[in-house]
């Protein structure tokens, strides 16, 4: 019987000559059994396997353990203490269900229990791959060091490979269920397949410097919705976000640097634990109405070509008097009344998740007044950077209004504050 955990072997004498352990185990593989060659007769030992002593310590079980220590083992943690030699045998990380196993046999052992009824092991030194400390980084910056023939460790939490060329994302990261972190920046990459989402730990993706031209709405809607807490898309060639962008709501630092995007998502507001946006050097014209709705430290959108804005000179989309459609729509998201696509037809409910905000709080859809106007981005930002080299903080933001009425009023407000 074996098992996989950290050991740490204490010996007892130590306090007496004024010595003490290290207080951490190594990993370790233990084993419950007779060495090769012994006949059936022979005794049962505990052998301790590490990376530093393949070949192992054997200890004499029968007759042999002082007692056991137990109170932790739902943490995967127990102690065996042995008469001969003085020692603690210390457990950690072991699967509690595994080690309450191997603790119940080792028990067994001492008490003398018949050989042939005992689940044992032959005692042979470990492996590397049994005592190695699990790989959960490994970072890769030139193409000659990229593995060709063999996968990456399974272990892996944090990979990076930049500077690589490659051209696509190599399909056996994606097997990596612990990813935590996935550094891809440097390389060559045109587009994401949608089974980055199947990692469902990724917290961090970046890929900063590549030739992306687009976000795809699968990977939105994937398990990244839950995990990722960092997204840097900056350097590529993407010109717009998909509208399901704002369903990774978990997303805490979004880079969008020196790209060629039009316009932000129109939901952006919905990115309630967004603390740090940067876009800067793209081809902004305005910024999304729902931009109002962030809360953010750290503000950057320099180098943007913003428009000037006009309030005086309104889009005016409004159907007078509102189609049926209009109405219903908007009564849906007024009263929030629950939709879906077993409800209504799947391009309904597309409509329904853009309806726009007036002023006045009242949804509309495709009847409405849009203007542009300035918001000093201090309103959503602690710190902001310059917008542009003669030092504003200002920016243009579109605002939408559900009928004449909400505009005149707006209007009324604009013109006695602006004298």
């Amino acid at each position: 019987m074996r098992l996989q955990c950290e050991v740490e072997v204490v010996s007892r004498l130590l306090p007496s000559c004024g010595l003490r352990g290290r207080g951490r185990g190594t990993r370790a593989l233990l084993s419950l059994g007779r060495p090769p060659g012994r006949a059936r007769g022979g005794g049962v030992y505990l052998m301790v396997c590490t990376a530093r002593d393949r070949a192992g310590v054997r200890y004499k079980v029968q007759e042999n353990i002082e007692r056991f220590f137990t109170r932790f083992v739902e943490e995967g943690k127990a102690t065996v203490r042995l008469r001969e030699p003085a020692v603690d045998v210390c457990l950690s990380k072991a699967n509690a269900s595994n080690l309450k196993n191997f603790l119940s046999a080792v028990r067994l052992a001492h008490q003398g229990t018949d050989i042939g009824a005992l689940p044992l092991s032959t005692l042979v030194p470990a492996k590397n791959s049994e005592v190695e400390k699990p790989k959960t980084k490994m970072i890769i910056t030139s193409r000659r060091d990229y593995p060709l023939t063999k996968n990456f460790p399974y272990s892996l939490e944090h990979l990076q490979t930049s500077y690589c060329k490659l051209a696509r994302i190599d399909t056996r990261m994606l097997c990596l269920k612990k990813l935590r972190k996935l550094d891809l920046s440097h390389n060559h990459i045109k587009q994401l397949p949608a089974t980055i989402g199947d990692l469902t730990c990724l917290q961090e993706l970046n890929l900063h410097d590549n030739h992306l031209e687009s976000f795809s709405g699968a990977l939105c809607n994937s398990t990244l919705q839950k995990s990722l807490q960092f997204l840097d898309l900056s350097q590529n060639k993407i010109k717009a976000l998909p509208i399901q962008f704002c369903q990774l709501r978990e997303l805490i630092n979004l880079k969008l640097d020196d790209n060629e995007l039009i316009r932000l998502p129109f939901k952006i507001g919905q990115l309630d634990h967004l603390r740090f946006l940067s876009a800067a050097r793209n081809k902004l014209p305005f910024l999304p109405s729902d931009f109002r709705k962030l809360c953010l430290e750290n503000l950057d959108l320099f180098g943007n070509p913003f428009e000037q804005p006009n309030p005086l000179v309104p889009n005016i989309q409004l159907k007078i008097p509102l189609t049926l459609l209009e109405c219903a729509a908007r009564a849906t998201v007024n009263y929030r009344i629950p939709y879906g696509c077993h409800l209504l037809p799947s391009h309904l409910c597309e409509d329904l998740e853009v309806a726009k905000t007036c002023q006045c709080g009242r949804a509309c859809l495709s009847s409405f007044v849009q203007i542009t106007v300035t918001m000093n981005l201090h309103h959503v930002a602690h710190t902001v950077v310059l917008v542009d080299n003669m030092g504003g903080t200002e920016a243009p933001i579109i605002s939408y209004f559900c009928s004449l009425d909400c505009y005149s009023q707006f209007l009324d407000r604009y013109l006695q504050s602006n004298g």
